[in-house]
């Protein structure tokens, strides 16, 4: 097997498969666990939505950035099967299973995205880990004014851990305004700045 070019860590990350979700159940306390005393710092409509599941509908606003940045984020966009920039409808259904919290996402009632995350440990001496193809991000919450904000610890390839810098920098959130349920997922590179986000305002259905 010929060894990889050096340069494109974009191409890896571009290259790879969200895992579809198996035995689906909706209520779980596995995100209840993984907070431990912590949980109850969420906003209780977050509480619920983890532990009881539920469907949250709404629009989404995808943008992508300029120049080399959004070039690198239209290839982005297409990989995570995210629909047109611009603004979308958004159906999101959360539920568990034994692999443990899932996310799947419907565009415009055609386009999906799915996402699964494994808790490990607890929020004082563990994280989640996202798996996508040969790709695992470890990660860990950051609770700010009741908001749950992901914060990215390694990541590896093929089980093998590589620095963050090697990778896209990720900022994802999501917190309770008004009723509604506030998210933001961004990737940006450094110096080109913002490849690709989507954000949107979403109601529990």
């Amino acid at each position: 097997m010929n060894r990889r070019k050096p340069c494109s860590c974009f191409r890896k990350l571009l290259s790879l498969n969200v895992l579809p979700a198996q035995e689906i159940t909706m209520t779980s306390n596995i995100v209840k666990n993984w907070f431990a005393n912590d949980f109850s710092k969420l906003a209780p409509e977050l509480q619920a939505l983890h532990q009881y599941g539920g469907k949250l509908v709404g629009k989404v606003d995808v943008v992508l950035g300029t120049g080399i940045a959004g070039i690198l984020g239209k290839r982005l966009q297409a990989k995570l099967n995210l629909p047109p920039v611009g603004t979308n409808d958004l159906c999101v259904t959360i539920s568990h299973s034994d692999v443990g919290l899932h996310w799947d996402r419907k565009f415009n009632n055609t386009t999906e995205m799915k996402s699964t995350f494994e808790p490990i440990k607890t929020i004082k001496d563990g994280y989640w880990i996202e798996k996508t193809g040969p790709l695992q991000m470890k990660l860990t919450v950051d609770i700010k004014d009741h908001g749950w904000y992901w914060r990215c610890l390694s990541f590896s390839l093929f089980g093998v851990l590589l620095p963050v810098w090697m990778f896209p920098k990720s900022k994802a959130y999501k917190y309770i305004e008004e009723g509604g349920y506030k998210f933001y997922v961004g990737f940006e590179a450094p110096v080109i700045g913002l490849l690709l986000s989507y954000s949107g305002t979403l109601q529990k259905q």
